[in-house]
């Protein structure tokens, strides 16, 4: 047996740990013997430091040199580092390999071959990084069968495992092929802004010792450099494809292919955000606006004109503010405008007590809510030229009422349309600058989902209609708590897009470069009057300091129609052409792959249970209403897995000052493995 010694002789080993090359896993369990592993007299081993530098790439595009497990989960890896970076909640994040614009291309099974492994002339084993391709071991551990029998499927509620000890049955075997782009050089993607110049890489020991607070703050400036770096997905089909790059939450780091002083991107990769606050979330609070900010000037994310012009007058005026002085968020709160714990608590319990002011008062609460008004309605179909009709509407208990005059409805006359909102796709149509507020519902149906449009006249009209939609979708009535509050945000929105007659800022004063504020194609578009636009948009936010611009920038873009939705390709069973699955926190979407149009959709609340079959890569989701089952063609099936339990996980978080992070729970629901 030949051991390879690859750290620096020291008196403190403790850090070190067998690496197996050949079967690309750590022997870390120190109670099992050699003969136990399977290891031969023939096999070479690796004596090496279980942490080892990483280069992390964090969502403002900055990048640290860290100190990283490189032997536990990923899931693991990423709560330590969190930790050091002062990140709450690290089990929204997670870490994914760095795209180039060629993996856009391709599916995964597409994409291009390069050498699999080469032996460095000193013995050293070079592995090539591998996208998420995942294999069943020989043998599944007790409970699985590695198949789709429904018999011992893997339950969505917390589950015990059959053996407690048992090693995950997924590998990513050095024979495994992939076109990751190693990076070894000291440069990486690069950092820059004031913190770096030389766009070199920050080290986490610099920011510890003199530059705690920099995370908090990103760089307004990017260098064309990091720029360049970024990937600008073109179609929906490209957008699909980007989520290959996610690691395995189940694997370590090592068994992925990833190296000493490769690069890793550290993202939000579970877009349900539990309890931002200004006190204790600074670092948090950033981290989420850049990813948000470069979503959108990437154009992973659709938005209007207005909306646009919006985000860049937010992100003005957050660079503003960031050499203003700010009110310190002290544990007291005493200059800080988020209330007291206890103070807050009281105040959302009465307001649930309370219930909503809709259509009742305290005499009459046991009235059931009810909102009338006159709209326009439009059921489009091919091949026809109809135009919206004027009906009036009432919603109640969930339920779309559309009568041809309000005389009809007192009359006990029966509806022209009748419509169950629970479970339907609510998407606003709305376009300032034209007087357009509209609301598309797309409601569920035996033939798939039925498309239905609404024109409201008013702002106010469209601010309680649509709030009234969207709580209807998620199964809430008008009498929700959260009724006025929805109308409310909604109203904010829309004036937050409401340019003012003139900038309260010279446009001469500040040196604005457009590409840094609007996606391309709004720079194209405006080219010439851009920085004007701006400034007006401006207006409406100049006075928000600098943790309520960012939190404005983020509740605008969490409006946005297709934020959280992350898409797949994917081909059913019993369908010959692909098309996208749109995964979110609270639902299941199958989509059209060109257009994005939606033609089903599964609620969580109506899952039963989900399993893969690693055999042949399908997976089967078991519903209320029938079993869906399909297999990934841009990205492996594990990662549409881990996407949907690790939904699952996060909304079976509480409030409890107490609450610690089960990472057990987490890996039963995403591993996929009983």
């Amino acid at each position: 047996m030949n051991f390879i010694f690859t750290g620096y002789i020291a008196m403190d080993w403790s850090d070190h740990a067998l690496w197996w090359p050949a079967r690309n896993d750590w022997l870390t369990r120190t109670k099992s013997t050699l003969d136990q592993y399977g290891v031969a007299a023939d096999a070479v081993l690796h004596f090496t430091p279980m942490h080892k530098t990483l280069r992390v790439q964090l969502p403002d595009l900055r990048c640290l040199d860290c100190r990283v497990d490189f032997s536990v989960k990923t899931f693991n890896a990423v709560i330590n580092l969190c930790k050091e970076l002062g990140i709450r909640h690290p089990e929204e994040l997670s870490f994914c390999k760095p795209l180039e614009p060629n993996h856009l291309k391709y599916n995964l099974k597409d994409l291009p071959v390069k050498k699999k492994i080469e032996v460095q002339k000193n013995g050293q084993w070079n592995v090539s990084p591998d996208t998420n391709t995942f294999i069943p071991a020989t043998q599944s551990p007790s409970g699985s069968t590695g198949s789709l029998d429904q018999s011992s499927p893997f339950m969505c509620a917390p589950v015990t495992p059959n053996n407690k000890n048992h090693s995950t049955p997924i590998s990513s075997p050095v024979s495994q092929t992939g076109t990751w782009k190693r990076n070894n050089n000291s440069s990486g993607f690069g950092s820059n802004g004031s913190f770096n110049a030389n766009n070199s890489t920050m080290s986490l020991e610099a920011l510890n010792g003199g530059l705690s607070d920099s995370l908090a703050h990103s760089p307004s400036f990017v260098s064309p450099e990091t720029r360049s770096q970024v990937i600008r997905p073109k179609t929906l089909v490209e957008r699909a494809r980007m989520n290959v790059a996610w690691l395995d939450s189940s694997l370590s780091i090592m068994e992925q292919g990833i190296r000493e002083f490769d690069t890793l991107r550290l993202k939000f990769k579970f877009y349900s955000f539990y309890d931002l606050n200004p006190k204790t979330d600074a670092v948090r609070i950033n981290m989420i606006y850049e990813q948000a900010k470069w979503q959108l000037l990437a154009e992973e994310l659709d938005c209007t004109e207005e909306e646009m012009l919006m985000f860049a007058a937010l992100q003005v005026q957050v660079n503003l503010q960031a050499s203003v002085p700010q009110p310190n968020f002290d544990s007291n709160g005493s200059a800080s405008p988020v209330e007291d714990d206890i103070d807050a608590a009281l105040t959302d319990l009465q307001v649930t007590l309370e219930g909503s002011s809709i259509g009742n008062s305290p005499s009459d609460i046991t009235q059931v809510p009810e909102l009338c008004d006159y709209l326009r309605f439009l059921k489009p179909k091919r091949f026809t030229l109809k135009a919206f009709k004027r009906y009036w509407f009432t919603c109640r208990d969930l339920q779309l009422r559309l009568y041809k005059t309000k005389e009809e409805l007192n009359g006990s006359g029966s509806p022209v349309h009748s419509i169950n909102l629970r479970g339907c796709e609510v998407t606003p149509d709305v376009n300032l600058s034209q007087g357009r507020y509209g609301i598309r519902l797309e409601v569920p149906s035996a033939e798939g989902m039925t498309e239905m449009w609404i024109r409201c006249d008013t702002e106010q009209q469209y601010a309680k209609w649509m709030a009234a939609c969207r709580l209807a979708a998620k199964g809430r009535s008008l009498a929700d708590a959260t009724y006025e509050t929805e109308v409310n945000s909604i109203m904010a929105f829309l004036q937050l897009q409401r340019p003012a007659p003139a900038p309260a800022i010279n446009p001469s004063s500040l040196d604005i470069n457009p590409e840094d504020y609007v996606a391309p194609r709004f720079a194209k578009k405006l080219k010439g009057k851009l920085v004007q636009r701006i400034l007006e948009a401006h207006t409406n936010v100049k006075d928000l300091p600098l943790i309520e611009a960012k939190l404005n920038y983020i509740k605008a873009w969490q409006s946005l129609p297709d934020y959280g939705i992350s898409l797949f390709i994917v081909k059913f069973m019993d369908k010959s052409k692909e098309e996208l699955l749109g995964v979110a926190n609270n639902r299941l979407m199958r989509m059209e792959l060109s257009s994005g149009d939606h033609l089903r959709t599964w609620r969580y609340n109506t899952m039963k249970a989900w399993n893969v079959n690693w055999e042949v890569k399908h997976m089967m989701v078991q519903f209320e209403e029938g079993n869906v089952i399909f297999e990934c063609h841009s990205a492996d099936c594990k990662v549409v897995h881990e996407f949907i339990g690790g939904y699952i996980f996060l909304s079976m978080r509480s409030k409890e000052a107490n609450q610690t992070l089960n990472e057990e729970l987490f890996h039963k629901l995403t591993g996929g493995w009983v």
